[in-house]
């Protein structure tokens, strides 16, 4: 997330292209539109608008004037800024969470696995009980004794080969990674396989991963009746901007873009807006401070539509000419069509969900509402999300954290189930243990199900397997041969082994029909 290199500014005002690992603190810096900031630091001079959803996740883009802070890795958008480096190498936020990540990893001990456990004591028994077979034969077998206790021993260690219970396990993981990669979900290892079935608590981030993750145009209202002429206007106005907003705004009218219409003049405001000039009319785009700056009234209607923007949580841009408000437009985060269905589907299982972001407090509650999502913590950093699954944990919770950023690789690394949105950055996809390959928020009860259905799998291949070697290794012993004759032969004994795979394996396969 670093650049490798950096434009150095210095002491006789020129630049030099430098390595990142040669700045220092104090050292002035230029980064030029589309580069990321190198170094946690203060800006020195210009104006500019920084993507900072790396750090904070949040989609709009933060303003930056001199005298404000700006972090490692995150993408300055517009302007010409520059920086005063104040924390260079280990000493960045992004290396904190590069480091925090780490020891999250590294605290993880690994599951001894409940097969392993098993084999460890079973390999041994058998060999024991093959070998007290032979012993007894060789006493009590009468004329052909050694050749009894012989056929006994190698029948006892055949039968008792523990493929079935070598298989119990592998097969079935194999079979529900397969599955769960045909339905978009990647498992990158069987141990979060295992543990999905035993969620009880989802964090789920909020932004691109309950919410599309870029601002978009969410609400109209116009006011004249010749509302295509306007339009045109107002996209010719924006596309002409350099405010990150102005893209939704174009987005949103792309389909009224006019060739004929041309700007004589145009102003970008700083943190107010725009004016432009077409036709010696004069418009205006910006926010409410730029409308009340130039006396321009609004409708008793449209500061009731206003509020219910701002109520719903929405930024609002307004389009005004010198007598009147032409249009207000609601721009937010769209939350994604299926993240509702999938949450209450999560709920109905039982499963406890909060919602975590480092917006304000009135959108997340708006965000809450909108899904059904009945616990949610806002102004979240990064550490702060890894504490919240760290607390939950020691309340004896199995925590999954779902998220798409840098900024949730932390909380990923440390809950019991990590699992990351396919269409987020690759740091979370390297730490999450599962990723959703659609970034459908509908695909995380399907992993569980995926889960339930695989352990269960894993469960009947185990009982079968030790079924089958609780009858089968004191026939093969010779237990029935002093009440009814019968002595196992070696070559039957090894079908039945054999026989014994095949059914696990079976069994395993039968996951692949299960419905999730």
């Amino acid at each position: 997330m670093q650049p490798k290199t950096v434009l150095r500014i210095t002491e006789s005002g020129e630049t030099e292209t430098v390595d990142i690992e040669q700045v220092q603190e104090g050292d002035l810096l230029m980064v030029k539109p589309g580069e990321k900031i190198p170094v946690d630091a203060l800006v020195a001079s210009g104006h500019s608008f920084v993507d900072e959803s790396m750090i904070s996740g949040e989609p709009l883009p933060v303003e930056k004037t001199a005298g404000e802070q700006v972090l490692t890795g995150t993408v300055n958008q517009k302007g010409n800024l520059q920086i005063k480096a104040q924390k260079v190498g280990k000493g960045t936020v992004l290396a904190q969470i590069i480091e925090m990540v780490q020891k999250a990893q590294a605290s993880k001990a690994p599951v001894q696995k409940l097969v392993d456990k098993i084999a460890g004591i079973f390999v041994p028994v058998v060999m024991l009980i093959a070998l007290i077979s032979f012993t007894a034969w060789l006493i009590f077998g009468g004329e052909n004794a050694f050749t009894q206790a012989l056929l006994a021993l190698i029948t006892v260690l055949v039968i008792a080969c523990p493929c079935a219970l070598g298989l119990a396990t592998p097969t079935a993981i194999m079979v529900g990674v397969g599955k769960g990669a045909e339905n978009g979900i990647l498992i990158k290892d069987a141990e979060s396989l295992e543990k999905a079935k035993n969620i009880d608590t989802v964090l789920l981030d909020k932004t691109g991963t309950i919410t599309e993750g870029k601002p978009v145009v969410t609400g109209q209202e116009w006011t004249p009746r010749e509302t295509s002429h306007y339009q045109s206007v107002l996209y010719a106005i924006e596309a002409q901007s350099e405010h990150p907003l102005a893209d939704a705004v174009c987005q949103a009218l792309e389909n009224q873009r006019d060739k004929n219409i041309h700007i004589s003049q145009f102003d970008s405001l700083t943190g107010r807006g725009a004016t432009a000039s077409i036709d010696n009319i004069t418009y205006f785009v910006g926010n409410k401070k730029l409308i009340e700056e130039n006396n321009i009234p609004l409708s008793e209607e449209q500061v009731k539509q206003t509020e219910a923007f701002y109520a719903a949580a929405k930024t609002v841009i307004y389009f005004a000419n010198q007598q009147e408000v032409l249009a207000l437009l609601a721009i937010s985060d769209k939350v994604k069509p299926s993240s509702r269905k999938a949450i209450e589907q999560l709920q109905k299982a039982g499963i406890e969900v909060y919602m975590l972001t480092g917006d304000n407090e009135q959108t997340a509650a708006v965000i809450a509402r909108e899904t059904g999502i009945r616990n949610f913590v806002a102004h979240m950093m990064p550490a702060d999300k890894a504490a919240l699954v760290e607390k939950l944990q020691k309340e004896g919770k199995t925590v999954a954290m779902v998220g798409d950023g840098i900024n949730d690789s932390h909380a990923l690394a440390q809950a019991d189930v990590s699992i990351a949105m396919g269409k987020g950055t690759d740091i979370a996809m390297d730490v999450a243990k599962i990723t959703i390959i659609s970034s459908d928020l509908l695909q995380i009860p399907k992993a569980i199900q995926l889960s339930k259905h695989t352990v269960a799998t894993i469960h009947q291949n185990l009982f079968w397997a030790f079924i089958y070697n609780i009858i089968a290794i004191p026939v093969a012993a010779g237990l029935l041969y002093p009440f009814t004759g019968f002595l196992l032969n070696p070559m039957i004994a090894g079908a039945a082994m054999a026989m014994s795979s095949v059914s696990v394996v079976t069994n395993s396969l039968w996951l692949k029909t299960k419905k999730l």
